[in-house]
């Protein structure tokens, strides 16, 4: 049967019809193939960058201790987060503050006198649990009693006034072992007796050892940091954190190790720091120390009475000031060479510092020199 015109042509637009609207469908198809695709690939790109935050859920005071139950966890893109922002679990599990039982210790805020105290939770009865300023250990009282409570971590105090959701860095909060006061400095020392192997992040007491026998703990408790000297962690040198009245008590012990033959100071390692408070310090500064101590005034209030009272000449006993006697006439000479020999190190250590990073500069500036010209040679050919 024959078709008229008209009849094919409208086959023809029927057919150009279907087939056009098939190109538009792939291409809608096509089009959201490669949407989907782009979504899942920036979701997949979110998911590889997100990472856990502690974010505060209160206002926090400069002082005031961080338990768990203060903390949120969010999950955010770390391209909007601080790089020291704290997240990862082994950071965050500073912050669940428990005595060694395992019972958990929170936080409390007082409104009224705009203060924070803790409490732990015993027998599910909660006690609050303070602190001796004399010995700095932790105890609760029950029964009209005074029971001690040994935690299993130090906790973890505010630097700074914090805002609810703040992010926590490192640099807003410190050990409580470890807080900074305004008169707190970083120190260098290459002239302290190092255990074979002391690694940064170490805490030591500083100790000075006379060849009568005598032992005192000068400086307690101090986290250690080795610096590197040409790549390598320093031998004989250690940077460690101290208040003008350590650093005055500390280079009083010094100028003594120095004048006594036989005598050191050396450092000795916590065994278990987290567990373990400061030690009291037992070495006494010499009348000239505690005078200088009274009338310096960087050092605080609390530092300034407590060194005073520590002088006493019954305490002393004598027994340092007789080994300076008894060494006065090689003492100055003493000193002398001890001082030459602690600038010398330093200024040996200071040259394979900067020796090392001469180096590397040097070996950057080969590196670049030989890729500029292999792409110069490349180029050529």
């Amino acid at each position: 049967m024959a078709i008229n015109p008209m009849q094919r042509k409208a086959r023809n637009s029927f057919l150009l019809g279907m087939l056009l609207m098939l190109v538009i469908a792939g291409a809608v198809v096509a089009l959201l193939i490669v949407q989907l695709k782009n979504y899942r690939d920036k979701e997949l790109e979110e998911q590889r960058a997100s990472v856990n935050i502690a974010v505060l859920n209160q206002d926090v005071k400069s002082g005031q201790v961080i338990t768990a139950d203060m903390l949120d966890t969010q999950t955010v893109n770390r391209n909007y987060i601080p790089e020291n922002a704290i997240g990862d679990a082994a950071t965050l599990d500073n912050y669940n503050l428990q005595d060694k039982e395992g019972n958990m210790v929170t936080t409390r805020y007082n409104e009224d006198d705009d203060t924070s105290e803790l409490y732990i939770t015993i027998d599910n009865q909660e006690h609050r649990l303070e602190q001796e300023e004399e010995t700095g250990n932790y105890f609760i009282t029950r029964n009209n009693e005074k029971e001690y409570i040994e935690l299993n971590s130090v906790p973890v105090v505010a630097k700074v006034d914090m805002s609810k959701n703040t992010i926590l860095t490192r640099e807003l909060v410190a050990k409580a072992d470890n807080i900074s006061s305004d008169d707190v400095r970083k120190q260098e020392y290459n002239m302290i007796v190092l255990p074979t192997q002391i690694e940064t992040g170490d805490y030591i007491d500083i100790r000075l050892s006379l060849p009568s026998g005598q032992d005192y703990i000068v400086v307690s408790k101090k986290e250690v940091t080795i610096p590197d000297v040409a790549g390598v962690p320093s031998e004989d040198t250690i940077w460690v954190n101290l208040s003008e009245a350590e650093i005055i008590m500390l280079n009083n012990a010094i100028v003594e190790a120095y004048r006594i033959d036989g005598a050191k100071l050396y450092a000795n390692i916590y065994t278990d720091p987290g567990m373990q408070t400061a030690a009291i310090t037992t070495y006494t500064p010499s009348r000239e120390v505690a005078e200088l101590i009274n009338d310096n005034p960087n050092i605080i209030d609390r530092a300034k009475s407590e060194l005073s009272s520590r002088y006493n000449a019954n305490q002393r006993n004598n027994v340092i000031n007789q080994a300076i006697q008894n060494n006065a006439e090689n003492g100055d000479e003493n000193v002398s060479s001890a001082v030459e020999e602690e600038i010398t190190t330093t200024k040996e250590n200071r040259k394979d510092y900067l020796d090392g990073l001469s180096a590397g500069t040097t070996s950057s500036s080969s590196t670049t020199s030989s890729s500029s010209t292999t792409s110069t040679t490349n180029t050529a050919q």
